[in-house]
């Protein structure tokens, strides 16, 4: 059987580039999303959703250091640890003041053992905001290089 001829009064025009079903989400609709992700421990899904939140511009996009810190922290469970790094490295940039980002890239350092560079960070982290689970990370590297080189 030939296939019928299909009543052009019945086709919808569509667009030549249609924008994808999610592109008026704001950033802060992609963090959240990343977010409850997170809470699932779903960090792949987070990280994506953290990269599409600073593709926005605004509130938590691309100029928000808390954003980039936690896509940070969500790479840095999937184990991405140099897009993890630049994560970090991109939150402290933009705001050399937030503690949180200097501690979280001192412990992806320490993972990575490269103790030399994470202890620079827990400083730069303990001189912002001396918090006891800065102190105790900083005494952990000690431990940590006093380890690997017995």
């Amino acid at each position: 059987m030939a296939p019928q001829p299909k009543d052009p009064s019945s086709t919808q025009s569509v667009p030549a580039n249609p924008a994808p079903a999610n592109s008026a989400q704001t950033a802060a609709d992609w963090c959240a999303q990343a977010q409850g992700h997170c809470e699932a421990g779903d960090f792949a899904a987070a990280a994506t959703a953290y990269a599409q939140a600073l593709k926005c511009s605004g509130p938590q996009g691309n100029r928000d250091c808390q954003t980039w810190n936690n896509h940070g922290n969500a790479l840095s469970q999937v184990q991405r640890y140099a897009e993890a790094l630049a994560a970090y490295d991109r939150a402290t940039a933009l705001n050399p003041s937030y503690h949180q980002s200097w501690f979280n890239r001192g412990q992806l350092l320490t993972e990575m053992g490269a103790y030399g560079n994470a202890l620079e960070s827990y400083d730069r982290a303990i001189a912002l905001q001396p918090e006891p689970v800065y102190l105790h990370a900083k005494a952990d590297i000690f431990l940590k290089k006093k380890l690997v080189a017995a």
